[in-house]
């Protein structure tokens, strides 16, 4: 049986588009990308949410327990994970800040970046968005890796959104336990 075809071209990129990937809302949202569509060196997760009725796709241990606080937060109205963010303005914002944007090695594709997670808030009867990121904090030195959140960052800057970066130290360790 043929292995799944992991690279990234513009037709690729298209059909997802079409499919509905990163778009909808609570039970309607499709992520972008799947635990099928990227190689994992870790344990991946697919998870049904409390709030959202549907199955997450969670690429990593870490990602799995934000998840699980988002879940049971009672501020936390929608949770969608590897959120695309829009590949025309990160490309700007790679050029203007000098910084290669992530592009696929073999077909030298630009790809369409995520976040981890997008959360939709409820404080009182107003409505807040956050973007945030999950890593591990052994990889935040590496200069690939601080090149994309650079990019990242100023992306939901511009689009007046929070961004931050998450890693195992920020993840309260007994509730996750309990």
């Amino acid at each position: 049986m043929p292995k799944r075809q992991t690279g990234w071209t513009e037709k690729k990129i298209a059909r997802y588009y079409k499919e509905g990937r990163g778009q909808g809302e609570l039970g309607n949202y499709k992520p972008w990308l799947t635990i099928q569509d990227v190689p994992s060196n870790g344990r991946a997760h697919r998870d049904i949410g409390w709030k959202t009725k549907r199955e997450h796709q969670l690429l990593s241990d870490n990602e799995y327990n934000y998840f699980c606080l988002l879940d049971w937060s009672d501020d936390v109205i929608d949770i969608r994970e590897q959120f695309p963010i829009n590949r025309e303005i990160t490309l700007k914002i790679a050029e203007l800040m000098n910084i290669k944007h992530p592009h696929d090695s073999s077909t030298q594709t630009p790809i369409v970046m995520t976040t981890d997670f997008f959360i939709t808030l409820r404080h009182g009867s107003k409505f807040d968005y956050i973007a945030r990121t999950i890593k591990p904090e052994n990889e935040l030195n590496s200069s690939n890796v601080i090149g994309k959140f650079e990019i990242e960052r100023a992306y939901w800057e511009e689009q007046n959104v929070d961004w931050a970066i998450v890693t195992e130290k920020d993840l309260p360790k007994t509730i996750i336990e309990n």
